[in-house]
C-alpha cells in the first residue's frame, strides 16, 4: 500500500473515530468543519434528516464581469486581454490564515441564531484542535454558540 493511500485510511480512521462520539439532532445539531489550505467552511448538520441547517464559509462567489469582453484576440493581444480580464474579476479574499477561520465562526453563529439553533456538538472531522479549526470554534462560541 503506498503511503499516500495509507495517509487516506488514517484519516478516514479519526474521521469516523470522532463522528462515533458526536451526533447532530435538530435540538443540537452537529458543527462539521472542513479546511483545505486555501480556505475553510463549516455547516450545522441535522443527522437525523440528514440536513444541512446552517453554513459558512470563507470562499466568497466570484461575479463574471459583464459579457461583451469575449472577443477574438491575436497572439501577441493576449497578455493584454489576460491583464484585462484579472482587472475585471475582484481579488478572492485570501481564507487560509486564523483571522478568516474567526470570521467564518462569527458568520456560521449568525446564521445559526437566525434558524433559532443555540446548541451545537463539534466535529472537528480528522483536524487536530489547534489553529485555524480552533479559531472557528472560539468565533462561533463569541458569536454565541454553546458546545
Amino acid at each position: 500500500m503506498n503511503s499516500q493511500k495509507t495517509k487516506e485510511a488514517q484519516r478516514r480512521r479519526r474521521r469516523f473515530r470522532v463522528r462515533n462520539k458526536v451526533r447532530g439532532t435538530a435540538e443540537r445539531p452537529r458543527l462539521s468543519v472542513f479546511r483545505s489550505s486555501m480556505h475553510i467552511s463549516a455547516q450545522l448538520i441535522d443527522d437525523d434528516t440528514g440536513r444541512t441547517l446552517a453554513s459558512a464559509s470563507s470562499q466568497v462567489k466570484r461575479e463574471k464581469p459583464a459579457t461583451g469582453d469575449h472577443r477574438t484576440v491575436k497572439a501577441d493581444d493576449k497578455s493584454a486581454a489576460r491583464k484585462k480580464r484579472k482587472q475585471m474579476l475582484p481579488k478572492q479574499p485570501y481564507g487560509g490564515n486564523v483571522k478568516a477561520a474567526k470570521a467564518v465562526g462569527l458568520k456560521l453563529a449568525e446564521a445559526a441564531k437566525a434558524a433559532g439553533i443555540s446548541k451545537v456538538a463539534f466535529d472537528r472531522g480528522h483536524y487536530r484542535y489547534h489553529g485555524r479549526v480552533k479559531a472557528l470554534a472560539e468565533g462561533a462560541r463569541e458569536g454565541g454558540l454553546q458546545f
